[in-house]
């Protein structure tokens, strides 16, 4: 028996034996396959983990789907400045926006995008951008190390910030002053890598972690996030001693903390037993047991290959149902790995439907014969193996929930997969402008705003990248679309692209017609940072009959929620959406009927509601960005989580008709207007 079917039989790949209970579960809302308590979150009155947010990743922005967006007009004195650079003239794309113009001037000072607009602008430094694409710079969320090599042709290939999400790394004190120090050229920033903790821990690969083993590692991981790491990243098919008991811990860590899981899934193939649908089932209910965010790392060749469509309509029925769940490609038809790893044990040829010859050793001409298998095999030799199915590469970038990462970066020995080099170039050069399979803002997008969007809830750094606006980061490329392309090969994973024109780090120019310029080291650490409730505690928010909780988090106040119903409003909340609903009771409004004490206005059953619903935020409580949202009829606003509860802006209810003031220290009033 091969390694796949002794761990199918004995039950470590719990995919299988789960996907029953999972299918149950999802229909019937009767409970968890793993043994845990059911869920039905969207028929409760608040946010349950069961049903995250799903976010705006998974948006098609095409060309229509959108109003046309507006340039903000500059100030005289803002066209009157001289800048420290000006891209003049170019075919400018914000994917935020839609933004998609020629003719467009950017102006950048200190780091930051200072104007987008049409009219002319003075710098220092002229970069003549007509007839070419101006975009964000792109973000590789699924790559590894910054290495000192492979980081060059990253930005060769428009990359400006290298998020080492498949790996990473068990000691983030560590990593990021390394890089720190090593004056790494691009935005660099890492998972928890839970293969190399465990493998510290000298926990075999086919051999499930114990209780006590799986508790260290739910600690180090906790403690890798307090210290900056983006989230936590899990490679089932290559340790398949891996199972539920030793990944749901470390999904209700994610969860808490508000960042994703990054997964390599569990199997890559269609054959019984253990196929690509177990593999989605089995992250799908992790997904669903935990609230957690996920995201399935390169599909086109890790659960979807040969199964593509249902793969993918898998993960969109679980973001229908309220998941927050997303995934990546890469444009080759072709995958790599070593092959002293897992994915090769017995059965690969009919797993992958290939034989020896489709087997070459990256970084040589060389394809595989029986005997040069064995041989390479012990020198843990990468090879690239001809097994994708070109209508899954296009299934998968057409999916609006995926988006591109490499899944490589170039190492010395130049024994990689072309995609090192060439995966985002490949994108636009074959899949947009040859092959027409998604649009040049979509791509744009799948490649800057997606990745950015993924991280960026508890990473504000990622907030300002991935788009072409006012007060963005400076993290720009610059590219002929009629010339952009991939020249990596198997043979020659080293080459760089083609028709990238230009890239600006943090506003400086990291490649120009000159080349690369290696003394421009402009890259920054891109860490994830949480904010706490105080050890004082939380403040108070004074109303005529009751009083709510309130904080204060990054410079805004915040309310609990439930202060809308002690001022008229009934709150419904959809647990598909993530949304809140108010709407004024037929009776009462803010501002109007209810109790009038002092000039307020407060429903007296709404205040009764509040008061008993009032859950103090503790010390220490973590004050979270989770994507949920408050709607109402002239309105929406997002929310701020705090352990079980929702918050809402004070500014909301100023929008709302009230007077809110702060009366002292963590103190403040809602008085009707």
């Amino acid at each position: 028996m091969n390694k796949k079917k002794l761990w199918k039989a004995i039950g470590y790949s719990v995919a299988a034996l789960a996907a029953a209970s999972i299918a149950v579960a999802a229909v019937k809302g009767s409970g968890s396959p793993f043994g845990y308590p059911a869920r039905d979150a969207a028929s409760l009155s608040r946010p349950e983990k069961a049903a995250r947010a799903v976010q705006s990743v998974g948006t098609s922005i095409a060309s229509g789907a959108m109003p046309a967006p507006v340039l903000a007009e500059p100030s005289e004195a803002e066209l009157g400045r001289v800048y420290d650079t000006v891209i003049v003239g170019g075919r400018v794309i914000n994917p935020e926006t839609g933004l998609d113009r020629r003719g467009i001037n950017v102006a950048v000072q200190d780091g930051r995008i200072a104007l987008v607009t049409d009219r002319p602008v003075k710098g220092r430094r002229k970069i003549d951008a007509r007839g070419l694409v101006v975009a964000p710079g792109f973000i590789d969320n699924l790559s590894y190390d910054p290495n000192p090599l492979g980081v060059w042709n990253k930005i060769a290939d428009g990359v400006t910030a290298n998020i080492a999400m498949h790996g990473g790394t068990d000691a983030p004190r560590k990593w990021y002053p390394y890089y720190e120090r090593a004056e790494t050229p691009l935005h660099y920033g890492a998972s928890f890598f839970y293969t190399k903790a465990r493998n510290k821990q000298g926990i075999g690969l086919y051999t499930p972690a114990s209780g006590a083993q799986t508790r260290r590692l739910a600690a180090e991981a906790e403690q890798a996030l307090q210290d900056g790491v983006l989230g936590i990243s899990f490679s089932l098919e290559y340790v398949p001693g891996i199972g539920a008991e030793e990944v749901l811990p470390l999904m209700r860590l994610a969860y808490k903390y508000n960042v994703p899981v990054y997964f390599h899934a569990r199997y890559s193939d269609m054959t019984e037993p253990g196929t690509n649908i177990d593999a989605m089932n089995e992250i799908i209910g992790y997904a669903r047991e935990t609230g957690a965010s996920v995201h399935v790392d390169h599909i086109n060749s890790t659960g979807g290959t040969f199964s593509m469509k249902q793969s993918l309509d898998m993960l969109a029925k679980a973001r229908a149902e309220g998941l927050d769940i997303t995934a990546c490609t890469y444009p080759y038809d072709y995958w790599g790995t070593y092959l002293n790893s897992a994915r090769f044990d017995e059965g690969w040829q009919e797993r992958f439907r290939i034989t020896y010859k489709d087997l070459q050793i990256a970084g040589t001409s060389e394809r595989l014969t029986e005997t040069t298998f064995g041989t390479f095999k012990k020198e843990g030799k990468l090879a690239v193996a001809y097994a994708i199915p070109e209508q899954d590469i296009e299934d998968s970038l057409a999916a609006p929930f995926v988006m591109i990462g490499s899944d490589a970066i170039l190492e010395p020995g130049n024994n990689n997969h072309p995609r090192a080099s060439g995966t985002f170039a490949r994108t636009v050069g074959l899949y947009v402008r040859e092959h027409r399979v998604i649009s040049l803002m979509d791509a744009v997008a799948k490649m800057s705003l997606m990745p950015a969007r993924r991280l960026e809830r508890q990473a504000p750094a990622l907030r300002k990248k991935g788009r072409i606006a006012r007060g963005m980061d400076a993290d720009i490329v610059i590219f002929d679309y009629g010339k952009i392309g991939d020249r990596s090969t198997v043979e020659r994973p080293e080459l760089p692209s083609a028709g990238i024109r230009y890239v600006l780090i943090g506003g400086r120019v990291a490649l120009d017609g000159q080349g690369l310029h290696k003394n421009v080291r402009a890259g920054e650490p891109i860490r994830s940072e949480f904010v706490r409730v105080p050890e004082r505690g939380a403040g108070v928010l004074e109303l005529a009959q009751t009083s709510v909780p309130a904080v204060s988090y990054r410079g805004e106040a915040y309310a609990d929620v439930r202060v809308l119903e002690a001022l008229g409003y009934a709150l419904s909340w959809d647990g598909r959406s993530h949304k809140f609903v108010a709407e004024a009771a037929a009776s009462e409004s803010p501002g109007r009927g209810g109790t009038e004490q002092d000039g307020q206005a407060v429903s007296a059953e709404g205040a009764r509601a509040a008061a008993a619903g009032r859950t103090e935020p503790g010390p220490g409580e973590l004050m979270l960005e989770r994507g949920h949202r408050l709607t109402w009829p002239e309105g929406e606003a997002e929310l701020l989580s705090v352990g079980s509860r929702d918050y809402v802006p004070l500014a909301v209810l100023k929008r709302l008709g009230l007077d809110v003031r702060e009366r002292g220290q963590h103190v403040w009033s809602a008085v009707g207007s």
